[in-house]
C-alpha cells in the first residue's frame, strides 16, 4: 500500500506517495496551481514533453519500449494527436508517470518529471516546488540521523551494562586477561545462539567466503533486538540465573521481538 505525505507550494497542497521505495509527486495537485482550463494531456501532447520523457525513460528504465515511443514521438504536436498517461504507460512500459485510482487517485510522476511539469505551470512554481521538496528530504534525513544516533547510543549503553554485569557477577578474582576474554566471548555467544541459533565460530565455518562476523551480517531488526537482549541478559545475570536458564529466556525474547518488528514493519516505518 502506498504511503503519502504532503508539501505546500504557493498555497497549494501537493501529495507525495511512496510506493515500492520510490516517491511520486501528484501532477493532479500541481495542476490546480495553473490558471485556466488545462489538462495533463495538454502537457503530454507537447513534443518537447514527449522527448524529455523518452530521454528520462531511456536512462532509468531498461524495459522502455523504444518502438512505441518512436511512433508517439512522430505524432506529438499534431492538432489531432491525443495521448493519456494511461496510454503512454501501457504503450511504452514507462515507469516515470503513473495514473492511480483509490484513496490517492490521480496522476503522479517521478520527482524529475514532476519538476519538469512544474516548469509548464510556471518557472516560479517549479523553483518553489523544488525548494519544498528539498526541505522535506532534509527533514527526513535529519530525523533518520537522529534515530540512528539514538539507536547507536542505546546500543553502547546496553553494551556497557552487559559487560559490567559480566564483570561483577561472572568473572572470578585474580584471573588472566585471556580468561576474562573467554568469559566475555562465552556470553556474547550466548546472545548469538539465542538470536541467530549459532555461535560466532559456527557462523565463520559456514560463511568462510564472507568478510566480517555474524553481527556484521545481521539485519537492522536483528541488531535492534541484540541491543535489547544485552540489557535483558545483564538483568538476568544480576538475578543469578544460570546460563542455560538465561539462554531459554533470551531466545523467547528474541523470537517475540523479531516477530513484532517484522510483522509491523517497524524499521521500515522509521525509515
Amino acid at each position: 500500500m502506498a504511503k503519502s505525505k504532503k508539501i505546500e507550494v504557493e498555497g497549494k497542497e501537493i501529495t507525495i506517495i511512496l510506493d515500492k521505495e520510490q516517491e511520486y509527486i501528484s501532477l493532479t495537485d500541481m495542476l490546480k496551481a495553473k490558471d485556466g482550463d488545462f489538462f495533463i494531456s495538454d502537457w503530454l501532447r507537447n513534443r518537447n514533453t514527449v522527448e524529455y520523457l523518452g530521454i528520462w525513460e531511456s536512462v532509468y528504465n531498461p524495459d522502455f519500449n523504444y518502438g512505441e515511443f518512436a511512433i508517439i514521438k512522430s505524432q506529438a504536436g499534431l492538432n489531432s494527436y491525443k495521448l493519456s498517461v494511461k496510454d503512454w504507460v501501457e504503450k511504452t512500459n514507462a515507469v516515470g508517470l503513473r495514473a492511480t485510482a483509490g484513496r490517492y487517485g490521480g496522476t503522479y510522476a517521478h520527482p524529475d518529471i514532476a519538476f519538469e511539469f512544474g516548469m509548464w505551470i510556471s518557472p516560479q512554481f517549479k523553483i518553489y516546488l523544488i525548494k519544498e521538496f528539498q526541505r522535506l528530504k532534509k527533514e527526513e534525513t535529519d530525523r533518520l540521523k537522529l534515530e540512528w544516533n539514538l539507536q547507536r547510543t542505546l546500543a553502547k549503553v546496553n553494551y556497557h551494562i552487559h559487560t559490567d554485569a559480566i564483570k561483577e557477577n561472572l568473572i572470578p578474582k585474580e584471573i588472566t586477561k585471556q580468561q576474562v576474554g573467554l568469559v566475555y566471548a562465552n556470553e556474547a555467544d550466548l546472545l548469538n545462539v539465542a538470536l541467530f541459533g549459532i555461535t560466532a565460530k559456527e557462523w565463520r565455518d559456514n560463511n568462510s567466503e564472507k568478510d566480517g562476523n555474524i553481527r556484521d551480517d545481521a539485519t537492522l531488526e536483528q541488531l535492534v533486538v541484540l541491543s535489547n537482549m544485552e540489557s535483558i541478559n545483564a538483568l538476568l545475570i544480576r538475578q543469578g540465573l544460570k546460563q542455560n536458564e538465561r539462554l531459554i529466556q533470551l531466545n523467547k525474547v528474541a523470537i517475540t521481538q523479531m516477530k513484532s518488528l517484522l510483522e509491523n514493519n517497524i524499521i521500515k516505518k522509521l525509515k
